[in-house]
């Protein structure tokens, strides 16, 4: 049975027909849930009455129409391509409702603390039973068993004891967060190709799964070459600015008038780049990359010197006809005025109920047939107020009884 959605607005896209009940808050649960939205799911966001998802209040900014409610840019960016319902689960008529809805439904996404759905009356083991092929995503901050798995999952919490920021900023007694919210967006990454995975064993065995994810492991996940540089070296990494700690030049350099990064990754590049601006590019300690890591002071100070007197556009113009990657700094205002960006079909219209038309951050997947012409999989909805779906629960519950 699927949920009853105008032919009209009915999604479309590799994931048309499936159907998600989202009952997580925040960021890395609603992120999940959003991707697979983005992709054609019936995503159904389930909400507390009172309030809804915690994201709604978080500001500023709020945006605020003539209508008087306010709108939080924070819940805008995470709840895209969504329904919205709202019950009480500590009631009986609402956790009989939620039921309705997991035994209709492909995907439930949940972030509570371990245990707490349990005491809800929906525990792994219930939820198979109200639908054996349920595919079920749990988030949790650090696992859901181990010695801390209490713990709630907060994002700048989680980068910190993941080790992400003592590999971030400008020296190891300057440790930084990173600027968005990674933490909580890798795990809603890692959470929904867990999901996908779940769904296609779904198709051999006929039956669902559990998925765990959580925002210590989805860090861990990513630590990359600084991760492997502990196991396999015993070298533990810090925090070195804007330049790479294993390949040298790579990073941020001065200009007369701004900065630009270069990335010169390989000996090739190396040697384009000092034939490029008059250097020797077999001085001693600098003939290889190992010898310029050892010696990145002197290649930062050379590079800068030859950077300093040039400005940011000549210098990229100058490092785009010899072939070496190079890059400005732009503001978030800037990335959005792109015109690259905009070619990606990164930015998208959709009209809010109380906002009218607003353009949002759009999806980072783009999908074409094998002739090269881009399928336009899904015609994007605003994120929704609260409770915009609530009769969507009637509907499912007279459906049920029929």
């Amino acid at each position: 049975m699927t949920f009853p959605v105008p032919s009209a607005t009915r999604p479309t896209g590799p994931l048309a027909g499936l159907t998600v009940v989202d009952l997580t808050r925040a960021l890395a649960g609603p992120h999940a849930a959003m991707m697979l939205g983005d992709l054609g799911a019936d995503v159904i966001k389930v909400e507390n009455p009172q309030g809804g998802d915690d994201t709604r209040g978080w500001g500023p900014p709020f945006v605020e129409p003539d209508r008087g409610e306010r709108e939080s840019t924070y819940f805008l960016c995470a709840n895209r391509n969504k329904k919205s319902v709202t019950l009480d689960l500590k009631d009986d008529a609402g956790r009989a409702a939620l039921r309705a809805l997991v035994r209709q439904a492909d995907v439930l996404m949940e972030n509570f603390r371990p245990g707490v759905l349990d005491r809800l009356g929906f525990s792994q083991q219930q939820l198979a039973e109200i639908n054996s092929r349920l595919v079920v995503l749990s988030i949790s901050g650090f696992g859901h068993d181990g010695p801390e798995a209490a713990r709630a999952g907060y994002d700048q919490i989680a980068q910190g004891e993941a080790g992400l920021m003592s590999v971030t900023g400008s020296a190891p007694t300057d440790v930084q967060r990173v600027g968005v919210p990674i933490a909580d967006l890798l795990a809603g990454m890692y959470g929904a190709f867990g999901v996908l995975a779940a769904l296609q064993e779904r198709e051999r065995t006929g039956r669902g799964q559990v998925v765990r994810a959580s925002l210590l492991a989805a860090v861990v996940g990513v630590h990359a070459f600084q991760g492997t540089k502990w196991t396999v070296a015993g070298q533990t990494g810090e925090a070195s600015g804007n330049h790479h700690p294993s390949i040298s030049p790579y990073g941020l350099f001065d200009t007369a008038d701004g900065a630009v990064q270069i990335a010169v990754g390989s000996e090739g590049l190396w040697r384009r780049f000092c034939d490029g601006f008059g250097l020797d590019a077999t001085t001693p300690g600098m003939e290889s990359n190992p010898h310029r890591v050892a010696n990145s002071k002197q290649v930062q100070e050379m590079v800068s010197d030859a950077f300093a007197l040039h400005t940011t556009d000549e210098l990229l113009s100058k490092l785009d006809r010899i072939g070496v990657p190079a890059g400005r700094i732009r503001s978030i205002r800037e990335v959005y005025e792109w015109e690259q960006t905009r070619s990606q079909g990164l930015l998208i219209d959709v009209d809010h109920e109380t906002l009218g038309t607003i353009t949002l951050p759009g999806p980072p997947l783009r999908f074409f047939d094998s002739d090269g012409t881009e399928l336009t999989h899904n015609q994007h909805t605003a994120p929704p107020v609260l409770g915009a779906d609530n009769d969507l629960i009637e509907s499912t519950l007279l459906a049920e009884h029929r």
